[in-house]
């Protein structure tokens, strides 16, 4: 059995899921993935369950009921049944080949290897790139990180990315259940808090592509959650308390 799990939240993903688990089963090192449904209307967790015989005790499907309810919660639903589980590392990456699976090995043997605890598949490190997007969404999501990182000091240049790894201790000891958010701010909140905590993290560089399938989950309302919610990260971390368990 893997100790490696990667959670793949999905909505109205047809045209990429399939691909996309077959690609993570097809690579040199064997990964177990974890697709978390809303509810897709296309019928996107159908094409999962088709999928499920060809690969036994390595694909599982949670849908989730009550429709759409955010990147976020559908993350901590999967971060919950991984630790109900053996899982040692656990990886976040999106359904529409934004982030290449290719990429998965080189994020476990960053974070197996370096002694780090959360591995971050970064567009702003040295070497990243992003490719499709139109210049007025880079220059949005640099200078998005850049002020999460002034407010903060978060030592993460893409404090947004959501293809990450992280070692089974850090989610334990971050309460779950006190995290907020449910978009691009919840992707900051969870960087943060493991920091907080004292758990290293690293960037390894990444080509982030824009999906060529699909319809991006993108809205105003998420960028408003994420420039609130930086404030409030800061103001409750001058009272909190990020202590250990032993």
């Amino acid at each position: 059995m893997s100790d490696r799990l990667v959670i793949i939240p999905t909505y109205n993903e047809k045209e990429n899921i399939t691909a996309i688990v077959r690609k993570v089963f097809s690579l040199p090192l064997e990964f177990h993935v974890l697709v978390v449904d809303d509810q897709s209307p296309d019928g996107t967790a159908n094409l999962v369950k088709m999928l499920m015989p060809e690969y036994p005790g390595k694909l599982f499907l949670e849908e989730r009921k009550g429709g759409k309810q955010g990147l976020g919660t559908a993350y901590l639903h999967g971060f919950r049944w991984a630790l109900q589980r053996s899982y040692q590392y656990i990886f976040e990456m999106d359904a529409d080949f934004s982030h290449n699976p290719d990429d998965l090995i080189r994020l476990f043997n960053a974070c197996a290897n370096d002694n780090v605890d959360v591995v971050v598949g970064s567009r702003y490190a040295r070497g990243g790139k992003i490719v499709n997007w139109p210049l007025s969404r880079i220059l949005l999501s640099y200078f998005a990180s850049l002020y999460v990182r002034m407010i903060t000091f978060l030592p993460c240049k893409d404090t947004t990315a959501g293809f990450v790894v992280y070692r089974r201790k850090v989610l334990e000891t971050i309460d779950l259940d006190k995290i907020r958010f449910v978009g691009y701010a919840f992707q900051i909140e969870m960087k943060f808090t493991a920091w907080k905590y004292g758990f290293r993290i690293a960037e390894i560089p990444i080509t982030f592509v824009d999906r060529k399938l699909g319809v991006s989950k993108m809205s105003l309302a998420i960028t408003e959650e994420a420039i609130k919610g930086v404030l409030l990260l800061k103001i409750d971390s001058i009272c909190r308390k990020y202590k250990r368990k032993q």
